[in-house]
């Protein structure tokens, strides 16, 4: 019989804990840690017991899931794993999985080709290559962008599950700027990723304008039995669309930018465009003049100089001042 979720919880909390070589975990401390995120988790308040979480280590020492884990016990008392480097969430795949794996490939791979399937390309490619990796002796072919010092991750799962349930969450958050963290109630609407960075977007109150939370600045979030605001679909499908990358500012009106790239840059901008509005104008002896439909902001600024001499901004002539205003600056740093 497949895992239950709760039973899936308490193993990869115990995985946690037994995985932190700065504590000592008991019997007790790893019974009240998986009592802890099932309420946390689930909302059970009526704990866990004993024998539970023996039946949990003993199930987790054993080939029944797969996880072989090397649980020990130091002095009769304290639980920890005899590898430091061992996690359940390393368990190579089984001759089962790859097989299961191999079948929602197939499937998945059937449509690519359609356009309401499109974003399937990107999932399918990273199951082949998982299951590439498992069955290859771990030599992975595709290289994925990750950051494994990133914070805030852990936040990803409860947000989501607030979202799908409609739910509130509390907070404590203290953003770059913040002397001390802030708690409030938060009404979450989506998830959004940036660049590797993944972020929040919602409201405190019905009233107010839309907030946009940086997971990596969160330093606390529980759940809450709160309903979440009644949110407009349309408003959240198109609200980044006036900006390259995620600051949006509200009331503010988009501008068409004009950039001229020479022919080097020029195959990179044509080939990934800068933002959806992207229009190319005319071929120039020089490259390439395109145009953007953007409310202007610092991610543009940034996009923009990262091309560094390759790209020339024409219009409009306020970020060309900011932009001239910030390489004076940059040149500074490097004068004699």
């Amino acid at each position: 019989m497949p895992a239950t979720r709760n039973a899936l919880i308490r193993y990869k909390t115990i995985d946690n804990c037994l995985r932190n070589r700065f504590r000592q975990w008991t019997l007790e401390d790893l019974i009240d840690a998986c009592s802890e995120a099932l309420y946390d988790y689930e909302g059970i308040d009526k704990g866990v017991s004993k024998r539970t979480i023996q039946m949990d280590l003993q199930i987790m020492r054993s080939d029944k899931l797969g996880y072989h884990a090397p649980i020990i016990v130091n002095d009769k008392k304290f639980y920890t794993y005899s590898d430091p480097e061992y996690s359940i969430t390393n368990v190579p795949l089984t001759a089962h999985d790859l097989n299961k794996l191999t079948e929602v490939v197939d499937i998945l791979r059937q449509f690519k080709g359609f356009s309401h399937f499109t974003e399937l390309s990107g999932m399918v490619q990273k199951l082949e290559n998982k299951i590439h990796t498992s069955s290859n002796e771990g030599r992975s072919i595709i290289d994925l962008e990750k950051n494994e010092d990133l914070r805030g991750l852990e936040y990803i799962d409860p947000i989501f599950q607030a979202i799908s349930n409609e739910q509130c969450i509390h907070l404590s958050y203290q953003s770059f700027k913040a002397k001390q963290p802030e708690s409030f109630l938060f009404h979450p609407a989506l998830l959004k990723e940036y660049r590797n960075r993944w972020f929040v977007l919602g409201k405190r109150k019905a009233k107010l304008n839309f907030m946009l939370l940086a997971l990596d600045r969160i330093q606390s979030l529980d759940s809450s039995e709160e309903k979440v605001l009644a949110f407009d679909p349309e408003v959240l499908e198109h609200f980044f669309s006036p900006v390259v990358g995620v600051t949006v500012s509200d009331g503010i009106q988009t501008e068409e930018v004009i950039i001229e790239a020479d022919h080097s840059a020029a195959p990179y901008v044509l080939t990934k465009p800068i933002h959806h509005s992207q229009q190319l104008l005319k071929t120039t002896e020089k490259g390439v003049v395109i145009s953007l439909q953007v409310q202007l902001n610092f991610e543009l600024e940034r996009e923009l100089m990262g091309f560094g001499e390759n790209v020339k901004v024409l219009a409009p002539e306020r970020l060309v001042q900011r932009i001239n205003t910030r390489l004076s600056r940059m040149a500074s740093l490097y004068g004699n």
